[in-house]
């Protein structure tokens, strides 16, 4: 419930702070004296429209900030969750208002968008009057109404409708990529023989590309690696001639030591030279030894998986993974077949479970009008509306499917017999609406009702037994919910647990008026009551017929 209101600078109001209890708290007071002010405010503070002009005239800002106790499983609490907001303790709403206009929302303290403010504020506070039908226009909270009322599953239903929209397009996206894989079939069929013939090997390219290397260049450099094998170790190799020297000089070497050791030395380093050169050059006609069928083989490949690559518009080295997924494709469209049936049958189950679901919530939707249109009904003569009637009207197509089944429900009311049924907000007056209003919300206070209801005047034009069959049905719904009523109307005011004075007064010292919102005493109560009774002049009678009242609602 709201426990706490506290406004700064808004319009007349300068400081005001109001305690709120449970039950029926009523707002009375002179015509012009702020009631409507502290109704923006609310709304101000729940999210509603800002507006530089509510700010008092030469302050720059304005302020409003709601307390809420709730219990922990309030659905709020799980929307301050969803946007990390700690949710212990008392729920605080905070809205400041700038004089250019800006505003800025908080939730606990966090800066939040007025969108989140607004979601939160809507779960907490609905705010009724003759002119505010926010809560009955659109059919789709009339469904909403409906569902809470009869306690219908509505979510189960969304709950499949969903699964069975997402079988429907992954069935969609599949059927897509087997019309795709058939109108390539052909090229496919094609594509994966031609790679298949080719084989093509990742790293082929490379490989190859460096073994013709190779080759080209073996070829230019074999004649001279010959030739100079031929100098070396051929007929005209130094060889046999630096050996025979050789020879005859170690026959000489003991006649003179001095001189022909080092010739020696030098001739036998001369053939191990000569050696080591001839086994280099063998090495190296060995490694350019090669078939020059060979290279023409290497480069057929080459240019074979450059062409290809060409073709299909990837690098060499992708040939092999393009081979495969053409493979897979093809093979998909055999297998797809056979996923495609699957896929049509997971489809057509989830439509089944969804419209039999949808079905059941349509059985139990219809039982719930029932209950519905007569409990409203039974709350219209006292209200003076003996002669109206309520009726839901629902609305079944089963060829358009949707997340709230095949539905659509919309209140419509009969105002007089004979009369043409019709929806709520076109055929009933503003004072029948406020009256159907409340009699819905007497209805369905335990169930799809927010834990603080504000009523703006819902008495408005009425009087007598209407006033005061208001001010019962207003208190009932008290004993559920926190209700607040703006009243013209003493019947409703005397059935209140607190009663709140509004009033402008002048501000001492300054030449300006402000707004105060004041608890009155029994006393205060009853002088209060006389006058709404008896109007500017308060009588003995005013006073005693007052007194009644607040004995009778007693």
């Amino acid at each position: 419930m709201l426990a706490q209101l506290a406004i700064r600078d808004i319009v007349l109001i300068d400081r005001l702070d109001i305690a709120f209890g449970d039950g029926l708290s009523v707002l009375t007071g002179e015509t012009g004296a702020g009631k409507s002010i502290l109704l923006d405010a609310v709304a101000l503070a729940l999210g509603g429209r800002g507006d530089g002009g509510l700010v008092r005239h030469g302050e720059a800002k304005g302020q409003v900030t709601a307390v809420f106790d709730l219990p922990s499983a309030h659905p709020a609490r799980a929307a301050l969750r969803d946007n990390d907001i700690p949710d212990d303790g008392d729920l605080i709403l905070r809205r400041v208002q700038f004089a250019d206009g800006r505003t800025r929302a908080f939730i606990n303290d966090q800066p939040v968008s007025v969108q989140v403010l607004r979601a939160v504020g809507g779960a907490l506070v609905e705010i009724h009057g003759q002119h505010d039908d926010r809560a009955l226009v659109e059919p789709a909270a009339h469904r909403a109404l409906l569902d809470a009322h009869g306690g219908c599953d509505g979510a189960r239903v969304g709950t499949l409708h969903r699964a069975w929209r997402d079988t429907v397009k992954a069935l969609e996206e599949h059927r897509a990529r087997i019309a795709a894989a058939r109108r390539e079939a052909d090229f496919l069929a094609h594509a994966v023989a031609e790679l298949g013939k080719l084989s093509p090997l990742a790293g082929e390219e490379d490989e190859l590309s460096a073994r013709r290397t190779t080759m080209m260049q073996a070829e230019k450099v074999v004649s001279e690696i010959n030739e100079a094998y031929d100098i070396v170790a051929g007929h005209a190799s130094p060889g046999p001639s630096v050996s025979s020297v050789l020879r005859r000089l170690e026959r000489r070497g003991a006649q003179a030591p001095d001189l022909i050791d080092p010739s020696v030395k030098a001739l036998d380093a001369v053939l191990t030279a000569l050696d080591d050169a001839r086994t280099a050059l063998e090495a190296a006609q060995r490694a350019a030894a090669f078939d020059p069928r060979d290279l023409e083989r290497t480069e057929e490949r080459l240019f074979a998986l450059r062409a290809a690559a060409r073709k299909y518009d990837v690098q060499p080295d992708g040939l092999p993974a393009l081979r495969e997924r053409f493979a897979a494709d093809l093979a998909a469209i055999e297998a797809g077949e056979e996923k495609l049936a699957a896929l049509e049958g997971k489809a057509a189950d989830a439509r089944a479970a969804f419209d039999a679901a949808a079905k059941a919530l349509s059985a139990a939707r219809r039982k719930a009008a029932a209950t519905l249109e007569a409990a409203v009904n039974r709350e219209l003569p006292p209200l003076k509306l003996e002669r109206a009637r309520f009726i839901v009207s629902i609305e079944t197509d089963e060829t358009a499917p949707s997340p709230d089944g095949y539905d659509r429900v919309e209140f419509w009311v009969q105002t007089n017999p004979g009369t043409r049924p019709g929806p709520l907000m076109k055929v009933a007056s503003g004072g029948e609406l406020s009256r159907f209003m409340l009699a819905l919300k007497v209805v369905l206070a335990e169930r799809g009702s927010a834990p603080t209801l504000v009523f703006d005047e819902i008495d408005s034009g009425a009087g007598g037994a209407v006033a005061d069959a208001i001010g019962a049905r207003l208190s009932r719904l008290s004993q559920r919910v926190q209700v607040m009523a703006v009243t013209h109307a003493p019947q409703v005011a005397a059935r209140a647990e607190r009663h709140f004075l509004i009033s402008k007064d002048a501000v001492t010292g300054e030449e300006r008026i402000a707004t105060r919102v004041l608890p009155i005493d029994a006393t205060a109560r009853r002088e209060e009551i006389a006058r709404m009774l008896a109007g500017a002049t308060i009588t003995d009678e005013a006073r005693a017929a007052a007194q009644r009242l607040l004995e009778a609602a007693g």
